[in-house]
């Protein structure tokens, strides 16, 4: 067992032995700044010390955006993988039948998903075992990531993998904390909020910033649940925030009354990859959560195209961006775009190049003579 991994036993048990109350805030905070420096020491060893992604979890992103599948092995990630995309995954009962990152596609809503088959996490992941290392490294890379959980024992394994995602600096259907950091020449470390009831302290903040050996700094609080764990998270600024559903599969192996019980799940979608229940419902919740826009193209004296519309992401939807996805020379002869749809005040709508788009607005761009 390497160095890293006993120091950062040692300080998780020393965290949990600990009592949390005002006295202990700033141990606390010095104790979780070190356990994330080592976290981030061990999955980012130095040059030349190996440890790269290993075969086959390389695979270039391709098409409108990503989905990663992620789950304890035999918990049905192949053959969910087989029903959705037609490509084929190896299946079987026992455990550990995908060893490398299996690629697939999604052809949805006009949209183009590439689906990843990750190979079975294993507990311990975070600290480097099995290969989890690689998995949850390209599990960063999702735009969203689908937990696939054997419904057999659902919260235990949903906990679980939580853990080995947070400990790798992935938050789950969260954003960002409502926190800004910034360092600067001199004055010590500070601290401001702008909303009552803020729980997080001056005395944590200086704490945490010592055992970074940042001595001055302006920390701003803009939510009062910000805490000791989001100013860590802001300081390492490596933290990744991707919407999760978490799919519950082999529900034809539970009763209805253990099905209720899932169902207060939050994120939750349940299904039987094997018997196809409930795929087209667990693609309208991915649909949901990737947040795409549908934008559809209307060249001068035709129609639209409702058949390939043009995928932007719900925070880069302007014209420009619209423009940008067809290829980049356009916006050379661009004068004004003409809008119909939800974003346009009249039909058609002349907009310029910042103008915001919304889901299956159609735009005729009209370029300079």
């Amino acid at each position: 067992m390497s160095t890293t991994i006993v120091k950062i036993k040692e300080i998780e048990e020393e965290m949990a032995r600990t009592q949390k109350n005002k006295a202990t805030e700033g141990h606390l905070g010095m104790l979780k700044a070190k356990l994330a420096k080592l976290k981030r020491e061990l999955f980012e060893p130095a040059p030349g010390a190996g440890g790269g992604k290993g075969e086959g979890f390389d695979v270039s992103k391709t098409g409108d955006c990503r989905i990663g599948l992620v789950g304890f092995p035999s918990v049905g990630k192949s053959t969910l993988l087989n029903k959705l995309t037609g490509t084929f995954s190896e299946v079987a009962s026992y455990e550990f039948t995908t060893l490398t990152c299996i690629p697939g596609v999604i052809r949805f809503n006009g949209a183009k998903i590439q689906l990843l088959d990750l190979p079975g996490i294993i507990e311990g992941a975070k600290d480097g075992k099995g290969r989890g290392r690689q998995v949850i490294s390209t599990a960063r890379t999702s735009d969203v990531i689908l937990i696939v959980l054997d419904s057999l024992k659902p919260i235990t394994h949903k906990q679980l993998i939580e853990k080995e995602l947070d400990g790798f600096g992935i938050r789950l259907n969260k954003e960002p904390p409502k926190l800004d950091f910034r360092r600067k020449e001199k004055g010590g470390v500070s601290m401001s909020t702008m909303v009552p009831g803020v729980t997080l302290t001056l005395e944590t903040c200086q704490t945490i910033c010592k055992e970074y050996k940042i001595h001055n700094a302006d920390v701003m609080v803009k939510d009062a649940n910000v805490t000791e764990d989001d100013l860590i998270d802001v300081i390492e600024g490596n933290r990744i925030y991707i919407p999760a559903i978490y799919v519950c599969n082999k529900i034809d192996a539970i009763t209805l009354e253990e099905l209720d019980v899932l169902d207060k799940l939050p994120n939750y979608c349940p299904i039987s990859a094997h018997l196809e229940w409930n795929l087209d419902g667990l693609l309208d919740q991915a649909w949901e959560k990737l947040a795409l826009v549908r934008i559809y193209t209307k060249p001068k004296g035709l129609m639209p195209d409702y058949g390939e519309p043009v995928i932007l992401k719900k925070d880069r939807r302007t014209v420009e961006d619209f423009c940008n996805r067809i290829h980049r020379s356009l916006l050379k002869d661009f004068k004004y775009a003409l809008v119909w749809g939800s974003s346009a005040k009249h039909k058609p709508q002349r907009v310029g190049k910042e103008h915001v788009l919304e889901d299956e607005d159609v735009v005729q761009i009209v370029k300079k003579v």
